[in-house]
Order: C-alpha cells, then structure tokens, then sequence
C-alpha cells in the first residue's frame, strides 16, 4: 500500500480509498471464473447486482465515473468509461488497480482540489442527480467499494465460501 498521508485531506482520502480497494481484492482474490459469472440474486433487477462480475465491473466502472464528474466540473472535456468485463479475479484486481490510479493522476493534475464548498450552488451536480462538493464526493466512493465488498461477503457467504 502506498501512503499517501503526506497531502492533508487528498492523502487521506486517498490512503482510505486505496485501503478500501485492497480490502475488496483480499475479498476477490480466490474467487473461481465460474463463481465470478454465477448468477447469485435471483431477485433483483438491478444488472450491476447480479453477480460478483456485474459488482465488480460497476465499482471500476463507478471508480472512473466519480473522477470525470469532477474533471467535468473543473472544466474539462473528459469521457466517461464503458463498462468492462473480465474473466478472473485477478483482471478484476489489476482493473481495480488501474482505476485508483487514474484516481491519483487527478490530485497530481489538482493538488490542491480539496477545499470544502459550502456554497450549494458552487457543488457538483452528477449525472444521476447527486449534489456534492469534491470532497463528498470521493467519500461517497470510498464508500461505494465498502457496500460492494460487504455484499460480496454475503454472496461468499450464501455460497458457504468465506
């Protein structure tokens, strides 16, 4: 794990989102090919919910979203990814990987990114609605990977795997 702490608020940050991605990969890391595409909720009708491959594509997929909604809102012309499906845990590792990376190039390009906006009309608006300043918003990323990898653990778990 790298440490990131020597930056104040984006060292944090990104020391508790890369913390988060090494705790799902711990969780991944011996998943067979064929658990990986099982469907395991039979009951939702959520597609990114189906399998561990559908939550593991929407939180890489989510990862690169949460940064160019904020490159957007900074001005840039930046594209979002298309979702992308791998056969292993460990391309789904190596997929996790790339995206905190590209986490990273952003507080490289904008070192200073993190000041808190406390003016509602300043925020981000997202592209599913949600209003937050920066800040917020990589929190909610953060977070993100933490409800996946814990609904992860139920589908092990309702497997008889972990």
């Amino acid at each position: 794990m790298k440490k990131f702490r020597d930056n104040g608020a984006a060292g944090a940050i990104l020391d508790e989102y890369e913390k988060s991605i090494i705790e799902l990969k711990n969780v991944i890391k011996d998943i067979s090919e064929d658990l990986l595409i099982k469907i395991v909720d039979l009951d939702t009708q959520d597609e990114d919910c189906k399998s561990i491959a559908n939550i593991l594509t929407h939180v890489v997929q989510s990862g690169y979203t949460y940064v160019v909604e904020i490159r957007k809102w900074i001005g840039e012309n930046a594209t979002y990814r298309e979702k992308a499906f791998f056969n292993s845990a460990s391309a789904y590792e190596k997929a996790l990987d790339n995206m905190f990376d590209y986490n990273v190039d952003l507080f490289e390009d904008y070192p200073n990114l993190l000041n808190e906006e406390k003016n509602h009309t300043e925020k981000l608006t997202t592209r599913w609605g949600g209003v937050y300043d920066v800040e917020q918003l990589l929190e909610h990323a953060i977070v993100h990977i933490l409800r996946h990898r814990r609904q992860i653990e139920k589908f092990l778990r309702k497997e008889n795997i972990k």
